[in-house]
């Protein structure tokens, strides 16, 4: 079939502090980056309250709405790590940064696309119940996962997060459903310091990878192949979704790690081989982090040209 690019200008008007990594330009790399390739192109829809009261409930969505300013910034976090922020602009960005993740995963079990790529901001694998953090504010790909499994009545999703930075938030969400296995890789020590292996939730069906600053993507994905692989093999998802941050590349500047563009070549082509096996190569990838622009840009490049491969 083919591979779906879900994205909205939207996403172009959610504006954050000079200083702040998670900025415009990372979604106007990714634009210029993926031109030439072959995609069917989406516009991201706004959600409703209802599919975000699948994570969230409704009095933080209305405290989320009520936040954006009229003009400047709110801080969100301001108790906290006072780095996830509100603009006049973020309404459109938020809610269609889940809406594109809902329409992903619509149109792959509808089959209309073998898999999609969402190109939205703010991420939201940080963001937690009534707790945003770390740039994130509602949790994108937890809602999408509940999504497949209350309305499309799936039995068995996998969340596969790459991200640099522990998936906190998406295993918060998720980790106390039996139908979700969450796997997740990334630096360890490193913010926000959740992720520890012997974290596997409250059914067993959390997987935590931690890796050590320096980390190559040799290394990273053999502790895929011996680890990731064999338990999405023993879960046996209808879907995988994954968190696709690309802070692990070597160039970053919020991490440590070694990852060049070539490894998520190859860890994407590791889980939609997979993906071909057990769920009919059925494939939603969510973009989350990812600072250094350039890389940015080169390894989404990639990761498309992966998912594309496998369509």
């Amino acid at each position: 079939m083919a591979t779906a690019f879900i994205s909205h200008k939207d996403g172009l008007q959610h504006e954050t502090p000079p200083s702040a990594p998670e900025r415009i330009a990372r979604l106007e790399y990714i634009f210029q980056a993926i031109e030439d390739l072959p995609l069917i192109r989406v516009d991201a829809p706004l959600a409703s309250d209802a599919s975000i009261a699948l994570c969230h409930p409704q009095k933080y969505t209305n405290a989320v709405r009520n936040g954006i300013p009229k003009n400047g910034f709110t801080c969100l976090d301001a108790d906290t790590d006072k780095e996830t922020f509100l603009s006049p602009g973020s309404a459109g960005a938020l809610w269609r940064a889940v809406g594109g993740a809902i329409k992903a995963v619509d149109m792959v079990l509808d089959g209309e696309v073998t898999n999609a790529f969402v190109a939205m901001r703010p991420p939201g694998h940080h963001a937690e119940k009534t707790l945003p953090m770390g740039f994130c504010v509602f949790g994108n790909i937890a809602i999408a996962a509940k999504h497949a499994l209350e309305v499309h009545r799936l039995s068995r999703v996998a969340v596969v997060d790459f991200d640099v930075h522990h998936g906190n938030g998406t295993q918060a969400l998720l980790q106390d459903d039996p139908r979700v296995l969450f796997i997740t890789s990334q630096q360890m020590p490193l913010w926000p310091g959740t992720g520890l292996a012997s974290d596997r939730g409250p059914h067993q069906t959390v997987l935590n990878i931690p890796l050590a600053p320096g980390t190559d993507g040799t290394h990273a994905l053999k502790e895929y192949q011996c680890k990731a692989l064999p338990a999405l093999n023993n879960f046996q998802p209808e879907l995988i979704l994954i968190s696709a941050g690309f802070d692990a590349h070597q160039d970053d500047p919020l991490a440590q790690l070694n990852w060049s563009t070539d490894t998520y070549t190859d860890i994407t082509d590791m889980l939609t081989g997979l993906a071909q096996t057990l769920c009919k190569g059925r494939v939603v990838s969510v973009l989350e982090g990812g600072y250094d622009l350039d890389a940015l840009a080169a390894c989404v490049h990639a990761h498309i040209k992966s998912l594309i491969k496998a369509s």
